[in-house]
This record gives C-alpha cells, sequence and structure tokens, in this order.
C-alpha cells in the first residue's frame, strides 16, 4: 500500500497499544515512522530494473525479519523517549507498525515475501489496490480525533477507525470472490480454456474489478462491477507472446518476470527489441512494468541488460471511464 496508508496504520497501531501510558503523539509518531521501515529497501539499487522490482517488499517486509529487528528498535524508541519502563509496550508498539506494513502490502497484488528467509514465495492477495482512500480515511479520522481529544472518546474513535478500516479489507475479499465466481461462469459459458485467472480491483476502490485469464492462445481481459445487472464479462483478446517466450526462457530476467508475476506476464517485440510485461499492475495498453531484456540480432535475440520502459495512461479519460464504468454503465475500456 502506498505510504500514506502505511503511516496511518501504524500510527493508529501505536495510539492503540500504548493509549494512556504516554503521550499520545509519540505514540502515534513512532508508529508512523516505524510503520515506514521496510519500504526503505525501495532506495536501495539491486543493480537492474528486474531485481529491483522484485526483490522490493522482500526481507524488511518478512515477517521473521521484522520480529527480529523489532527489538533493538523498540529499545531506541524506549530510551530515546525516556520510557524504558514502558519497554514492553514499545517493542509491540513496533512489532505491529511492521508486521502490519507487511500483512496489508500482502493484501495488494504486488507480491510480498512474508515467509523469507524459510521461502521467497511473494505472497498476493490481491484484493486491494496500492491507493484506496476508503481504507486511509477511516485510519486518519481515528487518529485525528484521538490526537485532538486526548480521553478515553480519543480511544474510542482510534479503535473505530481500525475496526472499520479492517472491515473494508475484509469486504474487498468478499468481493473479490464474489466477481471470480462471475468470472468463471462467464469463461466457461465462453468456451475458453483458463490456465490461471487473476481478478483484482481497478484503482482507488474495490467496486470495478479487473479480470485477467491466461489462455494457450494468449490471455483476456474483461471488468466487472459490483453493480453490474448483467453477471456476463465480456473479454478482450491479445497474444501472450508465447513463441517468444520460449526463444528467450532461461534469461535470468525473463525467468525472474515469469516467477515473480506467478505466471501474468506477457512477451512482445518493440522496434527489434524483446518485452516482457507484469500483466497484473495496469490494463491494456499500459503497464507499470515493462523490461526490455534482448535485442534482435537477426534472426535470433541477443540477451541484453534490462531497462525499464515507462507507460503512464490518460489520467483524465482513464478516471472518467474508470468511475462511470463502476456505477454499472456497459462501457467499453479505454484502449
Amino acid at each position: 500500500m502506498d505510504s500514506l496508508s502505511q503511516a496511518a496504520l501504524g500510527a493508529a497501531v501505536g495510539l492503540a497499544v500504548m493509549g494512556r501510558r504516554t503521550r499520545p503523539w509519540k505514540a502515534a509518531a513512532v508508529g508512523a515512522l516505524v510503520a515506514t521501515f521496510p519500504d526503505l529497501d525501495s532506495f536501495y539499487n539491486h543493480g537492474d530494473p528486474v531485481s529491483n522490482m522484485t526483490y522490493h517488499r522482500a526481507n524488511t517486509h518478512a515477517l521473521f525479519w521484522q520480529t527480529l529487528a523489532s527489538l533493538p528498535i523498540a529499545f531506541v524508541a524506549a530510551k530515546g523517549l525516556r520510557e524504558m519502563h514502558q519497554f514492553g509496550r514499545w517493542w509491540l508498539t513496533v512489532w505491529l507498525a511492521l508486521v502490519t506494513h507487511a500483512l496489508l502490502d500482502g493484501m495488494t497484488v504486488y507480491g510480498t515475501q512474508l515467509g523469507l528467509p524459510f521461502t521467497d514465495t511473494p505472497f498476493g492477495v490481491g484484493s486491494m489496490f496500492i491507493i484506496d482512500p476508503l481504507y486511509t480515511l477511516p485510519l486518519l479520522i481515528g487518529i485525528a480525533v484521538a490526537l485532538a481529544l486526548r480521553d478515553m472518546r480519543g480511544w474510542r474513535w482510534n479503535a473505530a477507525g481500525l475496526i472499520v478500516s479492517t472491515a473494508y479489507l475484509g469486504w474487498s475479499v468478499v468481493a473479490q470472490h464474489h466477481v471470480k465466481g462471475v468470472a468463471e461462469e462467464s469463461l466457461r459459458v465462453q468456451g475458453h480454456q483458463v490456465e490461471r485467472l487473476l481478478v483484482t480491483p481497478t484503482a482507488f476502490n474495490t467496486v470495478l474489478w479487473r479480470v485477467v485469464a491466461m489462455t494457450p492462445q494468449g490471455y483476456l481481459e474483461g471488468f466487472h462491477s459490483v453493480l453490474d445487472r448483467e453477471r456476463t464479462i465480456a473479454f478482450d483478446v491479445f497474444p501472450r507472446g508465447e513463441e517468444l517466450y520460449r526463444t528467450l526462457r532461461g534469461n535470468w530476467p525473463v525467468d525472474r518476470v515469469a516467477w515473480f508475476s506467478r505466471g501474468f506476464f506477457k512477451m512482445s517485440e518493440r522496434d527489434g527489441r524483446a518485452v516482457i510485461t507484469d500483466l497484473r499492475m495496469g490494463q491494456e495498453p499500459r503497464y507499470t512494468f515493462n523490461f526490455v531484456v534482448a535485442q534482435r540480432q537477426s534472426p535470433q535475440f541477443a540477451p541484453i541488460p534490462p531497462a525499464r520502459i515507462s507507460e503512464r495512461p490518460p489520467l483524465g479519460a482513464g478516471l472518467s471511464w474508470l468511475w462511470r464504468r463502476a456505477l454499472g454503465e456497459p462501457l467499453p475500456p479505454p484502449r
């Protein structure tokens, strides 16, 4: 999730754990600050864009390493605030701020390697978009009231913010399960042979969902709103570049993206360059993560150091379509 959401969650956790045991601003500040620590790995350069993408949300987001790191961080916090007599509570605050950061990231589709060093499997429920105001606002309101009132009423507001935001996460899983059922039914009726299926929310909401189905012939993309009257999803079909993938399979950047994306990727040729694209983040025709991995040297491709291609959608037109489509208007996606 975005840094604001993570900081808000950390601050709310700090206020809930510390209660009246310290000044509210201290609890909120420590919780918010510590909750941003795991994302400091984004500033570390692993050497190439593919490594930077696939090693983000790795060790700093692993529950085992976070638990170990929570002890010295809590010691520094308690010592710096001259509250060593509250070390146990400060440790719990720090540990929860770190762990809830990782678990919240695990609700997105990106892939969070929670199990390191025991497994590098990238976990991702995929029921939350990376930025969702309906998740963050209850936390911010609860924190603001708690800091303003500084009494039992304020703690209740903070607790209510945590409850509402957590309930929203639960709603996202329920909505995702519903849309997955609609997608499976539509694909079955339309006669598609599906190898793997992805259902993830579109930007800033959990009402309109994007469905990606990988098939032997290519991949399908469709959209479904929980407000749609019809249970049929219209899919567009796109090539996945299977032949190009077979040619470049064994190239580390290609294999790495294929693994990290859990098979939701495509390959294409652009101006004589082979490009691999993570299909989970973005929508046709623009995606967040595209990497040039090889250069054509006729008739074959020669591997080259990976380079990222940035693609930005037209924000105005995209948002206009998103909100109208989310409300159930049967609009084709902007291509």
